[in-house]
């Protein structure tokens, strides 16, 4: 049997990894400024991360969720604390699509409709809820098109308000900062704009924290910037540091009942001491902090480059649009000059998404291969 390939591969076989940096099979050394898709928040294989889930492993790695699994109480109450949403409920499952799609189902189970609002550029998944509501054609099935949704851009907030006047709206949803459309923050017109008009006509707000939630952009969700309050709030990447989870944090006006959801792997032992471990290790090493300091010193290195046309997002969550396509700066960067940076659905931004851990000598490092890059170009 062969893999389905459904990917696009670098020519590289990473063999393991420590901190900022990543090693091949043949003991070549990277800097990590991608993190896989803004998955590694914590650094690779920290020590405190790898022995917990070691320790776990030792005593049981799984049973279902039919009995008391007090590593998910332990998770909720540290997230609670850490994100700021104390008073909200944890539903945990595996991934950011299922994420979306269970915060989706909450939404029309507690609306008892079905028509969704999102925005162009949206990246939520793609299963078929979350890729229905995905502003990419190319990942959408004819299964997936037949949900009941609307695409609109963040600046046509009165078009916005029409939809909503109609009552047939279950939720709006949008990412904190949309990352694979490259980096675009919805910013603080937009949101105050739609947490009043949520409110105004009794509309549910979702907020996908996928990518820009986990301390990435020097709090812990991008959305805490500005005067919006969501109604559910979707997680995942970071919040495992590579072992599979996600969860959706749920407004306490929404009220259980047995079977409403379920997921046979969500809320696992191992991923949720993966999960714990992670959030003791951000709150004891400051790494919220972290990320908005080196975030804006990282925005000052970069500002003095001078074919960087222009920078966008917060914290550790970056954009750099240049004014040629940068797919040929990304390959020289990764095989001549050994660092991991990501592409974007527009073709002249490079993702920057290092880990929480980042130091200023990762950032001076970061800068002198960005510039021995460019001179190839």
């Amino acid at each position: 049997m062969k893999l389905f390939n459904v990917y696009s591969i670098e020519n590289i076989e990473i063999d393991r990894g420590k901190g900022m940096y990543v090693f091949d099979k043949n003991g070549e050394k990277y800097l990590d400024f991608y993190g896989g898709h803004a998955v590694i928040s914590i650094g690779h294989t920290n020590s405190y991360y790898v022995y917990s889930i070691k320790k776990q492993l030792n005593k049981i790695s799984y049973y279902s969720n039919s009995i008391i699994i007090n590593q998910q109480h332990k998770l909720a109450s540290l997230l609670g604390e850490i994100s700021g949403y104390k008073n909200y409920f944890l539903f945990i499952c595996n991934s950011g699509t299922e994420s979306n799609e269970n915060a989706l189902k909450i939404a029309s189970i507690y609306t008892g409709k079905r028509k969704i609002i999102f925005f162009k550029g949206s990246f939520h998944g793609r299963t078929s809820g979350s890729a229905s509501i995905t502003d990419n054609y190319k990942i959408t099935s004819s299964f997936d098109i037949q949900h009941n949704t609307i695409k609109i851009n963040y600046k046509d907030i009165d078009i916005l308000e029409k939809y909503l006047k109609n009552g047939d709206i279950c939720a709006i949803i949008t990412e904190g900062i949309q990352g694979i459309s490259g980096i675009i923050d919805p910013g603080y017109s937009f949101f105050s704009s739609v947490n009043k008009l949520c409110k105004k006509y009794n509309t549910l707000l979702i907020l996908d924290e996928v990518q820009s939630g986990y301390g990435r952009t020097g709090k812990f969700f991008s959305h805490q910037y500005y005067p919006v309050t969501p109604d559910l709030i979707t997680i995942a990447k970071g919040m495992g540091n590579g072992y599979p989870i996600g969860g959706v944090l749920i407004n306490p006006k929404f009220k259980s009942y047995n079977g409403m959801l379920g997921s046979t792997f969500g809320g696992n032992y191992l991923s949720c001491v993966s999960g714990v471990s992670v959030l003791k290790i951000i709150k004891k090493e400051n790494l919220i902090e972290n990320a908005k300091i080196m975030g804006n010193l990282l925005f000052k290195k970069l500002c003095l480059i001078p074919n960087i046309k222009r920078i966008r997002g917060k914290g550790l969550m970056l954009g750099l649009e240049f004014n040629f396509h940068v797919k040929q700066l990304k390959s020289i960067l990764i095989h001549k000059e050994k660092v991991f940076v990501g592409l974007s659905n527009n073709p002249y931004v490079l993702r920057l998404l290092p880990p929480l851990i980042i130091k200023e000598k990762h950032i001076e490092l970061f800068s002198k291969k960005l510039k021995n890059a460019l001179s190839y170009i």
